[in-house]
């Protein structure tokens, strides 16, 4: 069977620089069927939902809901939510966990601080404190998304919670339906397309070890498109894996041609041009149409290591 993953998998379309960008995400637990737009088409309550979309508007937070693998009966609501808030900036990277009895309490936050990296606010307000478990993976499963997360991220998302890990949540919507099965890991922040349980496996056993493993990675939320293409350009380039010691200092230009500034806590700077390029030929973007478009990429056209000074940012 013919999907929109399975010709973008065919046709060899680049997954580099296509993560959703989100300096902060804010997870909260809501069992049972998803709608398209999980957030008011869910068992939580669509006005809350509203809500919260209007409150995480520019403020750099993305929410999304999550659920334990496995059958989702529809139940109705659970006594007891898990609650995450991930900040994923290098050098300021935090998770934090809570858990509440009442989801309208997330309306207390202070959005635009969260987005910050400001965790102190999801703490008073939820009596959360710093996630001490395992890694959290995030696979995309929405199938009123798009059947492919259903399809490839469902099956995903229960192999690894049965071979242990305890980590792994399923996740409303990540973008990219076209490489599901799709993951977000936590708290670095990267995502990764066309994921198989032992890649995802090595990529968990990474963050706990400081790495970040580049294959299979989309790039990290923290930077916008460009800028993921630059990082993960960088590792390519130098094979540095390391966790928090890259960064995005500074991105000039307009679509179609971007040059990006990527820094080292070590010193060192890379000026990375990153053109837009189109994916052809034209292919389905969505299970959900059957209209043929081209797909943005985001193209490297040069890794040039500066010498001397530091750039301006």
């Amino acid at each position: 069977m013919s999907t929109c993953a399975t010709v973008s998998r065919d046709l060899g379309e680049p997954i580099a620089g296509t993560a959703a960008t989100a300096t902060t995400w804010l997870l909260l637990e809501q069992p049972g069927p998803w709608g398209a737009r999980a957030l008011v088409s869910s068992h939580l309550d669509p006005v809350l939902g509203r809500a919260l979309e209007a409150a995480a508007q520019d403020t750099g937070v993305r929410i999304a809901l999550i659920r334990r693998p496995g059958r989702h009966a529809d139940l109705g609501a659970p006594a007891l939510r898990r609650v995450y808030a991930a900040h994923t900036v290098p050098g300021r990277v935090w998770l934090h966990g809570a858990t509440t009895h009442d989801p309208r309490r997330l309306l207390d936050l202070d959005f635009a601080a969260l987005g910050r990296g400001d965790h102190h606010t999801f703490d008073s307000v939820l009596g959360g404190a710093s996630h001490t478990g395992d890694p959290l993976a995030l696979v995309c499963t929405n199938g009123k998304r798009d059947r492919c997360c259903a399809l490839l991220g469902r099956p995903l998302a229960a192999e690894l919670a049965a071979s242990g890990v305890r980590g792994a949540w399923e996740v409303t919507h990540l973008g990219g339906h076209r490489f599901s099965p799709t993951l977000l890991v936590l708290p670095h922040g990267y995502a990764y397309g066309r994921a198989a349980a032992h890649t995802v496996k090595e990529v968990l056993r990474g963050v706990q070890e400081g790495r970040i493993v580049a294959e299979g990675c989309r790039g990290s939320s923290a930077w916008e498109r460009p800028g993921q293409a630059a990082e993960l350009a960088v590792r390519a380039e130098t094979g540095e894996d390391a966790a928090e010691v890259l960064s995005v200092v500074r991105t000039t230009g307009c679509a179609p041609r971007w040059e990006v500034t990527v820094a080292h806590t070590d010193g060192r700077h890379w000026l990375v041009v990153v053109a837009q390029g189109a994916s052809l030929p034209p292919r389905p973007e969505s299970c959900g149409t059957s209209v043929l478009g081209a797909p943005a990429r985001m193209d490297v056209v040069a890794v040039h290591e500066l010498v001397g000074a530091a750039p301006a940012r």
